[in-house]
């Protein structure tokens, strides 16, 4: 049986303002000053070209499907990809408020946070689902990954494991104080300790050990003889490469952040607002990136460009 934990002690650092010395006030304006900026900077730019595309991808998609009746796993997997990411633009407009946090209740805050952890975990598997058909494009599939051949099968799975997990992670947000003020962030500052783990473990750390597993065996295994050569291969698929790399770096940042705040929790401390100015940044850090990779599908994807 799960244990409530008591997290009404903890605020954010901005919150709490228990400032001393005009050095701390003066660093607590200017990391102030950051947020608004990176936010106006990320409204004003990476959301409008990041939905231009994605509204692009979706149109380019649909006709190429109605005039041919067919569309390649590839592309059915990078629809749902472009989908998932559009999706986490409209989360992303939590941000406006920054450098305050968005007020809303435990439970509106917990919903949003939901939605939030089914598209970042949905987006993490597809790209997996990408780089294995990639793979077996390269080297002729074993009958026990036939399966990956029916991508409609294979996203099924993957939205059957986004959500529950995502189900997961809204336990352990908290069932209490559900109708009690908040201020609100899509992984909200409240959840227990457990949250930060299990997105660290299964957002971040079983996906980056399958991408690094998939990339190793393009490098070191030969392929057969009748295959293109590994250059032309990435030439012929560049956007879930590139893709792969920009959610992994980015990716990283966020979740070092997320085990820090985790960190603190355990510490029974806030931090200091130059944690929260960090955190911030990699929150906005992963927004863009969400962005970004609907622009490379669109310029790199062959029948995008």
């Amino acid at each position: 049986r799960m244990t409530s934990h008591n997290m009404t002690w903890i605020s954010y650092p901005s919150k709490s303002l228990s400032f001393i010395s005009p050095e701390e006030i003066e660093a607590f304006i200017a990391s102030q000053n950051v947020i608004s900026r990176l936010m106006h900077c990320y409204i004003a730019f990476f959301v409008p070209t990041g939905l231009i595309a994605g509204i692009c991808i979706l149109i380019i998609f649909i006709k190429n499907y109605l005039q041919y009746k067919v569309i390649e796993n590839l592309d059915l997997l990078l629809l749902h990809f472009t989908i998932s990411n559009i999706v986490m633009i409209f989360l992303s407009f939590t941000v406006i408020t920054r450098p305050d946090y968005l007020e809303a209740t435990h439970l509106t805050c917990n919903i949003l946070s939901f939605f939030f952890n089914f598209s970042y975990f949905n987006s993490q598997y597809v790209l997996i689902l990408m780089l294995l058909i990639l793979l077996l494009k390269r080297f002729p599939p074993r009958t026990a990954l036939k399966a990956t051949q029916r991508p409609i099968l294979c996203v099924g799975f993957v939205l059957i494991y986004a959500f529950c997990l995502s189900l997961t992670e809204a336990l352990l947000v908290g069932t209490d104080n559900y109708l009690l003020e908040t201020a609100c962030q899509l992984d909200p500052l409240f959840a227990w300790p457990e949250y930060e783990i299990i997105k660290f473990t299964f957002g971040f750390g079983i996906p980056s050990f399958l991408q690094i597993l998939c990339f190793t065996t393009l490098f070191a295994k030969a392929a057969p003889a009748e295959v293109p050569a590994l250059q032309q291969h990435f030439r012929t698929y560049p956007a879930a490469y590139i893709i792969s790399i920009s959610i992994f770096i980015c990716h990283l940042f966020y979740n070092i952040m997320i085990l820090f705040r985790t960190t603190f929790k355990l510490q029974k401390s806030i931090g200091t607002p130059k944690n929260e100015l960090v955190m911030n940044i990699a929150e906005i850090v992963l927004f863009c990136e969400s962005c970004a990779s609907l622009v490379f599908i669109l310029c790199f994807h062959k029948p995008c460009k």
